[in-house]
């Protein structure tokens, strides 16, 4: 009885295929490219148990492999306050999903001889050579050292530069105190205000020695801006989105998408607390490259596509395939503090790349899969994870900003890899 009505509310929630949209990649059956029909439809009855449980309004789930699509269904409600389905094409706040996006607008600057990664940041922004270290002392107080080495472009990319987010649960010393959470600037103010609000504050750490995650790619994305004289948006439309076919990437919904915008539940299931994101409804001043675009998740399906492809999707180049290469290898040495679990739990066992955490070796991560396995997600919810071993990419899609976005990370994970039979 129990798994007939797990069925039901599967059927009840779940839009797939629909005639009327176009795949974002050429479609195929599971066992084609060695998945179990039985294994992927419990993803099916997974969302049909949390949508059921009111623990997340809605999902959407894209998995391609050998460049092919497998799977592509929406579950739920796009906006549970209105009890709008969720369609296939829903819109998704990125967040910090938005910073492998501007990564490679950075990474085609480099091709182009016009971005290294050992230039110093402050040849872009001079006020970051300035910024001093907050060495935390036994009283509480801050002792301001000088940078031993400068903040190089490299830095931004693997979050070693220093700087830091504020606001953040896991982050309660004093530097942390001083510094935005990772949307405000983008609401309150230009890119150059940006940029003079994080220079007047202390640096976390010295540059080049731990991975720090926070405003490194926001502020990449201004340095593309300085070296390409456009607004990072629309460097990345005429660059990646445009020729990738990603449609409804953006950093501004017009009217025309912001009915399809995914919104969340207004408390948070865990807590009871009220919740939102604020960029549903709150526009942004300038660009962030750190947290604030938008995508569907066909298109950032593709995305991950083009960069499992080595950096090429349809005949459109977006990267050399050492680039991307070199993107996706570990740039965490020995000298580097490896945080990146403190950041996802479940990534024991990963180091960092070029704005993608990077699978180092077999075990000590809680999720299956293959060193060179490369991943990122937001804080609202969505997630992607590329398998180069298994020519395998993940996109999932949810308006879940509480802690339960990082339970539905591993629990997808899990069922993906666990549906794989060859």
């Amino acid at each position: 009885m129990r798994k007939i009505v797990i069925a039901a509310a599967a059927a009840a929630t779940s839009f797939a295929f629909s005639i009327a949209r176009a795949a974002p990649l050429p479609e195929t059956s599971a066992h084609q490219v060695g998945f179990s029909e039985r294994g992927l439809a419990r993803l099916d009855s997974f969302f049909a148990r949390e949508i059921a449980a009111k623990r997340v309004p809605g999902a959407v789930v894209a998995i391609a492999r050998d460049g092919k699509l497998v799977h592509y269904k929406a579950y739920g409600m796009l906006d549970p306050a209105k009890s709008t389905p969720m369609p296939i094409d829903a819109i998704f706040a990125l967040a910090s999903m938005t910073k492998p996006m501007a990564a490679v607008a950075g990474l085609t600057l480099m091709e182009q001889g016009r971005l290294p990664l050992q230039a110093k940041l402050s040849d872009y922004y001079p006020g970051f050579a300035d910024m001093k270290v907050g060495v935390q002392q036994a009283d509480g107080s801050l002792k301001m050292e000088p940078q031993a080495q400068p903040i190089f472009i490299h830095d931004l990319y693997r979050h070693t530069s220093g700087l830091m987010y504020g606001g953040r649960p896991d982050r309660s010393s004093p530097v942390a105190r001083q510094y935005p959470d990772g949307v405000a600037p983008a609401i309150e103010g230009d890119t150059q205000a940006f940029i003079d609000r994080l220079t007047k504050l202390p640096l976390a750490h010295q540059p080049s020695t731990e991975f720090e995650y926070g405003f490194s790619i926001d502020v990449l994305g201004a340095v593309v801006e300085k070296v390409s004289e456009q607004k990072l948006g629309d460097y990345l439309a005429a660059n990646v989105w445009q020729p990738l076919g990603m449609k409804d990437a953006t950093f501004h919904p017009t009217d025309a998408q912001r009915p399809r915008l995914a919104r969340p539940f207004t408390n948070d299931p865990l807590t009871g607390k009220p919740q939102a994101i604020k960029l549903l409804d709150t526009p942004t001043k300038f660009d962030c490259g750190g947290a604030c675009s938008f995508a569907t998740v066909g298109d950032y399906l593709r995305f991950g596509q083009m960069l499992l492809n080595g950096g090429e999707l349809d005949g459109q180049r977006i990267l050399g395939p050492k680039t991307v290469h070199h993107m996706t290898s570990n740039h965490l040495g020995p000298g580097i503090k490896n945080k990146v679990a403190n950041v996802e739990p479940h990534r024991g066992g990963f180091g960092f790349g070029l704005s993608v955490a990077v699978r180092t070796g077999e075990g000590l991560a809680s999720v299956p899969g293959n060193p060179g396995e490369f991943t990122w997600n937001g804080a609202y919810g969505t997630q992607f994870f590329c398998d180069p071993k298994e020519r395998l990419v993940v996109v999932v899609g949810t308006a879940a900003p509480g802690e339960l976005r990082k339970y539905y990370r591993e629990q997808v994970q899990d069922i993906v890899y666990g549906a794989m039979v060859k």
